[in-house]
């Protein structure tokens, strides 16, 4: 089993995929269960994911994408997304504590109200913040599963938001993100790592 520190230093971003590598839904499920113990605020899962595996969605999401040619030569494009109004989902998410007995009906309705009112008074940007934060949280768990299953991924911003959201008809609810390409990686095609800074250069205690 490789260790934490080999997972996190063996993770590249990677800049091509070797070809016929299909990825099953099976193995994919098998990274998402570990995905959801991610932490997410107040509970509310903000990240939703679209898996695009289809050879002609994935060359228009390559054009949305600037034709970068490992959007095509990957298996699988994953588009993480979180949604701006997780916080309408408290009730429920918060049922089962009830439920179980864990808290009280007035320890619940609190709970929900708090969180509720929490969101809605820090308005419409705090709640975007919050569905990027949050998806971006999920997103390097969901590098780091993958890392750990055996498939390489690569961590995309350099694409056209609207038309993605277009390509997918996904709701004005949901922020994209990110979009993360996932395959077997083209080693051949790898660069050096890049420079990394020193901890000294980007730590400070206060003591």
């Amino acid at each position: 089993m490789t260790s934490f520190e080999e997972l996190v230093k063996e993770r590249r971003s990677a800049s091509n995929f070797l070809p016929d590598h299909p990825i099953s839904k099976k193995e994919l499920d098998e990274i998402f269960t570990l995905v959801k113990f991610g932490p997410t605020a107040f509970n509310l899962q903000h990240p939703n994911y679209i898996v695009v595996t289809n050879p002609d969605v994935k060359e228009k999401l390559k054009v949305a994408a600037n034709n970068q040619h490992k959007v095509s030569s990957s298996s699988a494009v994953i588009i993480v997304t979180g949604n701006k109004l997780a916080y309408q989902d408290a009730a429920k998410i918060y049922e089962g504590l009830l439920m179980l007995g864990i808290v009280n009906k007035q320890e619940y309705d609190a709970q929900v109200e708090d969180t509720t009112l929490f969101y809605k008074k820090n308005g419409e940007g705090f709640q975007r913040d919050e569905a990027i934060r949050n998806g971006s949280l999920s997103a390097m768990m969901f590098m780091l599963a993958a890392k750990d299953k055996g498939w390489d991924t690569c961590p995309m911003i350099g694409f056209d938001n609207e038309a993605v959201k277009g390509i997918l008809e996904i709701d004005d609810q949901y922020e994209v993100v990110m979009m993360i390409t996932l395959g077997k990686e083209k080693v051949s095609s790898r660069k050096p790592r890049g420079y990394r800074k020193p901890v000294s250069e980007f730590i400070s205690y206060v003591e």
